[in-house]
């Protein structure tokens, strides 16, 4: 059973990591680099489609990473695990406080009611970004570091 959690908590947190990696290092340049309007529209409608999922995504993880630490209290890399369950609780404050007040609004945003500081309010939706996938990055290092 132990085992089983291990496993599906890493993964579930990995894939998490890597979608939103992809987001940071892929999805964004891409969507910067489209011309005219559709760079805003494609970001509003990847925050409908994100933002619908993400919150059962983060809320699950950090869920999985505090069963795993329950079911193996004495276990070799319970530590490690609460470390990053810590961590998985920030990134959902952080989600909460400082990401999602910005996504709620983007994911309204046409190009005919958009604010004249729409391009400020992303950019610091990505720096608030850049800080939870270093933060959901090292969670995930030592969710795989506890198997060992």
């Amino acid at each position: 059973m132990l085992n089983a959690l291990e496993v599906l908590t890493t993964v579930v947190v990995g894939v998490m990591v890597g979608v939103e990696f992809s987001v940071l290092f892929v999805i964004n340049p891409i969507l910067d680099a489209l011309p005219e309007d559709s760079g805003q529209l494609g970001h509003a409608h990847g925050g409908r489609m994100l933002g619908a999922v993400m919150p059962f995504w983060y809320i699950g993880s950090l869920v999985l990473a505090a069963l795993w630490a329950a079911t193996g209290w004495h276990h070799h890399g319970t530590g490690l695990v609460l470390i990053a369950a810590g961590l998985l609780i920030l990134s959902v404050i952080m989600s909460v406080l400082l990401l999602v007040p910005i996504n709620n609004r983007n994911k309204a945003w046409t190009p005919e009611n958009r604010p004249e500081d729409w391009k400020e309010q992303l950019n610091r939706w990505l720096r608030f970004h850049y800080v939870r996938v270093a933060v959901i990055i090292a969670a995930f290092t030592l969710l795989v570091t506890a198997l060992t």
